[in-house]
């Protein structure tokens, strides 16, 4: 076989093909389950800390999971980022410091998510938790007495996050600053530009999204921004430098 015939998965890097392997295991098995009624979305899902399906290990596990098959583009969209940035951010880094980097920010990103439905929480209701809050999410009684809020509340406490964007955004701020003159190609934009111009766009314009979200807005905007705001922690932590070979 020639090298014009080379699969484009051949030169993946370990651990962005691991992760890709997970995510979409766990997408056919989450959608496989709900055909039997069985949720994965409430042990595995990142649940707000009061929430009664809180668990510890959702800030990982929530990483991989992503919106049913009736809203592919959740999975598809960021496994194609993972797929894209990833392998050069892991060849840079070295396979140890990529996985603790992805990882890290995507903690990072829910721990973000939860301070701020934290805020939300104590605007409505003058402190960090509620009381009395069912595992059933047919139960509306904990947030029937704040009216109009209590619609706010129960997302926060039943709706939970789910999806490697966090860890994602983390991904393309560390290709951004490692990368920053390297041309990208974006949809709806005929001519390539320059990741340290597409990429703070794109940060800015998930800061504004979450700042005035639409109605039915379901996207964790502040998920987004905590996985990018630690991944530029990261980059300047570890004292990172751009390759010197790298045109």
């Amino acid at each position: 076989m020639n090298g014009y015939n080379q699969s484009p998965f051949a030169n993946i890097t370990p651990v962005v093909k691991n992760l890709l392997i997970i995510n979409i295991i766990l997408f056919i098995g989450v959608n496989t389950m709900e055909l039997v009624n069985i949720n994965l979305y409430k042990w595995l899902g990142g649940y707000y800390f009061n929430a009664p399906n809180f668990h510890l290990w959702s800030f990982i596990s929530y990483m991989f999971l992503h919106a049913d098959y009736h809203q592919p583009a959740h999975i598809i969209f960021n496994m194609f980022a993972l797929f894209s940035f990833g392998p050069i951010l892991e060849q840079t880094l070295g396979s140890k410091k990529f996985f603790n980097f992805y990882f890290i920010c995507g903690i990072g990103a829910m721990l973000c998510q939860m301070l701020v439905q934290a805020y939300e929480v104590h605007a409505i209701t003058g402190g960090f938790t509620l009381s009395n809050v069912s595992a059933d999410p047919q139960d509306f009684s904990a947030f029937a007495p704040y009216g109009m809020l209590g619609v706010k509340l129960y997302s926060i406490y039943n709706v939970p996050i789910v999806g490697a964007s966090g860890a994602i955004f983390g991904l393309l701020v560390g290709f951004g600053m490692l990368y920053p003159n390297l041309e990208m190609m974006v949809l709806f934009i005929p001519v390539p530009v320059k990741a340290k111009y597409i990429i703070p766009a794109y940060i800015v314009f998930e800061l504004y999204m979450g700042l005035n979200p639409m109605e039915g807005d379901s996207v964790a905007h502040y998920a987004h921004l905590g996985g990018a705001l630690v991944g530029f922690l990261m980059i300047k932590i570890w004292r990172l430098q751009r390759p010197n070979n790298f045109y």
